[in-house]
């Protein structure tokens, strides 16, 4: 990748609760990169997710570290910890405003699956998303991709099958199934095992 002045540098913010982090989630990235030619695409697990304030997530330690684990190797990925040492319901365009600060001079994007684009609409200060970022959507299984006008976005080539409730459920079955295997990275996989993640 060739160097690049900061004002043409593409940096694309990539928030989820990766719990865990899977090959969805990789495959996405990667594609985005490629795809728009990203000098980084940063990983940013979230502390609580508005979108799932009910969730009962495993513990931040454990999701950061598997994210890191699963994007070591990768030149353009970078894991933040932004958003789960401010210890608060993650909003993206605090995320937003706080990488902007980071990157004044760069484009920012951001990346997200059709599930979460179907409802964008319902996030906090969506004119202020607007106005900061491009969309990045990656197609997920057969899920129509929704439309929306006035948004900035990209959709990408491509769509991922993986979902993490499915994966959770499995390591709850205590088997090691194929399904695993696919799903997860080694290193992710032999962390969950060692710490017994995700058992009943």
């Amino acid at each position: 990748m060739r160097d690049e002045s900061p004002a043409e540098r593409r940096v694309a913010l990539f928030g989820g609760t990766f719990d865990p982090i899977h090959r969805g989630h990789l495959y996405m990235a990667s594609e985005a990169q490629r795809q728009c030619f990203l000098n980084q695409v940063i990983f940013i697990p979230c502390w609580q997710s508005p979108h799932k304030p009910d969730a009962d997530s495993t513990d931040v330690g454990h999701r950061l570290e598997m994210t890191r684990l699963a994007t070591k190797g990768l030149p353009w990925a970078k894991v933040s910890d932004y958003e789960t040492e401010r210890r608060e319901v993650s909003y993206s365009w605090q995320t937003t405003q706080h990488f902007k600060n980071q990157h004044p001079k760069a484009q920012l994007y951001w990346l997200l699956g059709a599930d979460q684009w179907k409802v964008i609409d319902t996030w906090s200060l969506t004119d202020f998303l607007v106005e900061h970022l491009t969309f990045l959507v990656c197609p997920r299984g057969d899920q129509p991709i929704q439309s929306h006008s006035g948004l900035n976005s990209m959709i990408l080539e491509g769509r991922f099958d993986a979902v993490g409730t499915d994966i959770r459920a499995e390591f709850k079955k205590n088997t090691h199934s194929a399904e695993l295997s696919k799903s997860l990275s080694p290193e992710v996989l032999t962390y969950i095992n060692k710490q017994r993640l995700y058992r009943s």
